[in-house]
């Protein structure tokens, strides 16, 4: 996308922009929380928990600030989960993916010390689900038509915001992967892959937020 002239943010970019890079805040956080022997597995579990419900929170406004752009018939607001724009769509994605991973994060603070079966079905199961909807919607969101609505006040920035969130999600993928445990050892798949790919998948997502968020004065 050719930079343009930059337009003036609406008023709810700057909140989804703080909210985006505290609850990636936190997730940095809760992985060295998560391997501080002197601290109970309860701190990092809610430090996580924590985070995923500021994603949340900041993902809901984005998805309102994708709808802003939806048309009005006959005077009556449009259905509200009716997408009209890719834009809307890969917010919608997004936000599933933020509420698969708040399961993910108080199961995991619930289940502390379970069979690892338990593990896997209550807790992996919604991180994968969340990382593919985050990989989904960080991919949508590079389309030319996305970054053209979604970045209209930071153009210039545009391609690097897409590139840091799609980055962050192939990341938070790689995460969910080595987080499997493995039935028959009890084992993560690799503990290096779960912790680095959180750890610097949430940096990517709170950089690109901080762009998005603090446009130019």
């Amino acid at each position: 996308m050719a930079p343009t002239a930059e337009t003036p943010a609406p008023p709810l970019v700057g909140w989804t922009g703080l909210l985006f890079v505290i609850g990636s805040a936190l997730f940095m956080l809760g992985v060295p929380l998560s391997l501080t022997t002197a601290l109970p597995a309860l701190a990092s579990a809610a430090t996580f928990t924590v985070g995923a419900g500021f994603f949340t929170t900041a993902a809901l406004l984005q998805l309102l600030l994708a709808r802003r752009d939806l048309p009005e018939s006959a005077g009556r607001t449009i259905v509200f989960w009716r997408g009209k724009t890719s834009d809307w769509s890969s917010a919608a994605v997004q936000l599933v993916g933020t509420l698969a991973f708040n399961v993910n994060t108080i199961r995991a603070a619930i289940l502390i010390g379970a069979d690892p079966r338990a593990v896997d079905r209550e807790v992996w199961g919604p991180d994968a689900v969340g990382s593919a909807l985050f990989l989904v919607a960080s991919v949508i969101a590079m389309v030319p038509e996305v970054r053209e609505r979604r970045h209209a006040h930071v153009t210039t920035r545009s391609l690097t915001i897409g590139t840091l969130n799609l980055t962050g999600s192939i990341l938070f993928g790689l995460s969910a992967i080595g987080a499997y445990i493995i039935i028959g050892t009890g084992e993560h798949v690799s503990l290096v892959w779960a912790n680095g790919g959180t750890f610097f998948g949430a940096a990517c997502f709170l950089v690109g937020a901080a762009l998005f968020g603090w446009p130019r004065g």
